[in-house]
């Protein structure tokens, strides 16, 4: 692809699939963005960055699970469905595909994540939460 208009609407495409691989998102949603049919943006896809856009989005969405994994002690279910992915046997098969072993097997390879934390889980989960609430449930404190 030559022209310089086609290679920015793939990559408008490709930015939607790096910025939003957590909602469901298709080929002809990726093909609409860079304002190609789904049969052309495909192939254009593949020869401009080497992999089918199906495979990229899936390969983004396996990398975050990953993360979150090593970082979290989410459930795999609560991570399959938090970057994605359709259904937890899919996902599994997916991710031991790309990893080489089960998410559960993945996640036992590395420390808990709460060994990192020095402080009290409390403490941590209070700092955690929101600060810009709109409950009001605060207004008494800012009131003049």
């Amino acid at each position: 692809m030559g022209d310089p208009h086609g290679t920015r609407r793939l990559l408008a495409a490709k930015d939607l699939a790096d910025a939003r691989y957590f909602e469901p998102l298709t080929v002809a949603d990726l093909a609409a963005a860079a304002h190609l049919s789904p049969a052309h943006f495909s192939r254009a896809f593949t020869r401009a960055f080497g992999e089918p856009p199906h495979r990229y989005l899936l390969t983004r969405r396996l990398e975050r699970a990953a993360a979150l994994l090593r970082t979290t002690d989410r459930s795999v279910a609560d991570i399959c469905f938090a970057v994605g992915a359709g259904s937890v046997g899919s996902f599994s098969t997916s991710f031991r595909r790309m990893y080489g072993r089960s998410p559960l097997g993945y996640r036992a390879s590395f420390p808990s994540p709460l060994r990192y934390v020095h402080i009290p889980r409390c403490v941590a989960q209070a700092y955690g939460r929101p600060r810009n609430r709109t409950f009001r449930e605060d207004d008494h404190l800012t009131a003049p």
